[in-house]
C-alpha cells in the first residue's frame, strides 16, 4: 500500500475504533502513563494500534480474528518487520482491556518504564 493509502486507512481506523481501543485510548492519551501515544499510527506499510515514539513501544489489541491461521502468519511477518525497526510489540486481547484494564495498564507502564530506563 502506498503512503497516502496507508495514511487514509489509518484515519478511517481512528474513526472506527473497537470498544477496547476506545477504552484503552482514554487511558493512554494526554501523557497519562508519562509518555506520548499515537493511535492507529502508520509505520511504513503497517498501522500500529497504539505507538509511543518516545519508547518505541507498540501496543496491539487483538480480537478473535487474530486466531485465524492467515492472520497469525501476517502478524508474525509484521512483528519481525517492526522488531527489525527496534519497535517492541506487546499484545492484549480485546477482552483483557474490557475486563481487566488495570492489569493491562500496569503491564504497559512496566514496559514504558523499562524502555525509558534503557534510553
Amino acid at each position: 500500500m502506498q503512503k497516502q493509502g496507508i495514511i487514509k486507512k489509518a484515519r478511517i481506523l481512528r474513526r472506527e475504533n473497537t470498544k477496547a481501543e476506545k477504552i484503552l485510548w482514554k487511558e493512554l492519551r494526554g501523557y497519562k502513563l508519562g509518555v506520548k501515544w499515537r493511535r492507529q499510527h502508520p509505520i511504513d506499510m503497517y498501522i500500529l494500534d497504539f505507538y509511543s515514539p518516545q519508547t518505541n513501544l507498540c501496543v496491539e489489541l487483538d480480537g478473535s480474528i487474530h486466531n485465524i491461521k492467515e492472520n497469525k502468519e501476517y502478524d508474525n511477518v509484521r512483528e519481525k518487520y517492526l522488531k527489525n525497526r527496534n519497535i517492541k510489540i506487546i499484545r492484549f486481547w480485546n477482552r483483557e482491556v474490557e475486563k481487566n484494564l488495570g492489569k493491562v495498564l500496569e503491564k504497559i507502564r512496566e514496559h514504558c518504564d523499562f524502555a525509558l530506563s534503557e534510553a
